[in-house]
């Protein structure tokens, strides 16, 4: 690779970058959680590399550092030139990020697989990198960079519109003349399909349609390392929440067994779902939840009986257990830790989606507020592409 350092530091930027028009910009950002799922292609034995996969960081905000092109050229950089210094991680779990290019270095942090790096340097089969609070070196072997990471970074990278207005209208073709077959609040984070011609096509509850450029600031998503002391903390942070909910759901189950006695038993039997793996506190959540279904859809409301929107409905179920949530489902990516795929989901965990949000019950199946023509229902988890799936407990 022929990287030079100095050209190389001059190039340090963020893994989460920014586009609008022909300008670039790089903005820190809070990153979902990414999938474990390519195996190393080269063969080679991982000295640097753990079997454990069992739970996936929580990424960490980074401080943003503008890419800065050589001063003897004008030519505004593209996103390919800004995915050549990225180092991307091509192992079967992790790469441990080393204080010195050498497997004598201190373990500083881990890179996980398809997570991503920005270029530093090269020494002796090692790479220097910047990744989330990071700066280390990786064996070269385990990553690549360059021209073989633009490609990679294309089908590992989140592309995302995030909403700038308060209310956003989606088309279904790209033109103020058509229908509209949805909205989508400020900050909300949607999916993009396609770009072109002030118009880009997203990914919705409703269906797939089109939003003005003019409201939307379109970027790249990547997952970054976690260091030691993140690790460290997460996983403190997850025995409490374990712990904490052993008690909640406790108390949630002598609650709700109380409410039962007091039901007419001459009432309709409701329809029913099986609620089963998982955490003793995720079957409540969902249970929980289940309750609710057959209540209306309300944009912007709360209200598990009167009304709810899909991040309205995760906040007030998750409320009912004592844990607050935000009332947006953009924000609702960066709740708890990363799931690494929907075969490894829990019931109770939130499933993400563009610009929706839903809880896993179990069985494949989630329940949500869907929209105003069916209100809360159970639906298949893989009926829409999922863009994260998060852990509370």
């Amino acid at each position: 690779m022929a990287h030079k350092t100095k050209r190389a530091a001059a190039c340090l930027l963020t893994a989460t970058i920014f586009f609008t028009g022909m300008g670039m910009t790089a903005q820190a950002s809070v990153l979902p959680g990414g999938g474990v799922s390519l195996a190393l292609s080269n063969g080679n034995k991982l000295e640097d590399v753990a079997a454990n996969k069992s739970s996936l960081p929580i990424e960490s905000v980074i401080e943003s550092i503008p890419l800065v092109e050589s001063a003897a050229s004008a030519k505004e950089p593209t996103e390919e030139d800004v995915f050549r210094h990225l180092v991307i991680a091509q192992v079967n779990s992790y790469v441990n990020v080393r204080s010195l290019p050498s497997e004598e270095g201190e373990v500083l942090g881990k890179l996980y697989d398809n997570s991503v790096g920005t270029f530093i340097s090269e020494e002796n089969g090692w790479y220097q990198i910047s990744s989330g609070s990071v700066t280390g070196y990786v064996k070269a072997e385990y990553c690549v960079t360059g021209e073989a990471a633009v490609e990679i970074a294309k089908q590992v990278g989140k592309r995302l519109a995030t909403v700038t207005t308060e209310t956003l209208y989606v088309r279904q073709e790209p033109n103020t003349e058509c229908n509209i077959i949805g909205m989508v609040p400020q900050a909300d984070e949607l999916i993009v399909l396609e770009e072109g011609d002030g118009w880009v096509k997203v990914d919705v509850e409703e269906g797939q349609g089109w939003v003005s450029g003019d409201y939307v600031t379109l970027h790249s998503e990547f997952i970054q390392a976690e260091s030691r002391e993140e690790e460290e903390r997460r996983l403190a942070k997850e025995a409490e929440e374990r712990r904490k909910a052993q008690a909640a759901a406790q108390a949630a189950a002598a609650a709700q067994a109380a409410t039962q006695a007091t039901q007419n038993t001459e009432a309709q039997e409701p329809v029913t779902y099986t609620v089963t793996g998982g955490s003793e506190m995720g079957q409540a959540v969902a249970e929980y939840g289940l309750q609710f279904v057959g209540n209306p859809y309300v944009y912007g409301g709360s209200s598990l009986t009167n009304g709810t929107d899909c991040s309205g409905f995760v906040m007030s179920v998750y409320a009912n257990f004592g844990v607050s949530l935000p009332h947006n489902d953009a924000a609702d990516r960066s709740q708890g830790y990363a799931v690494d795929g929907l075969a490894n989901a829990q019931p109770g965990d939130i499933i993400c989606y563009s610009g929706h949000v839903a809880l896993y019950i179990g069985g494949g199946q989630i329940v949500h507020a869907s929209n105003s023509r069916t209100g809360i229902i159970v639906s298949n988890a893989d009926y829409r592409q999922i863009l994260a799936i998060r852990r509370i407990f």
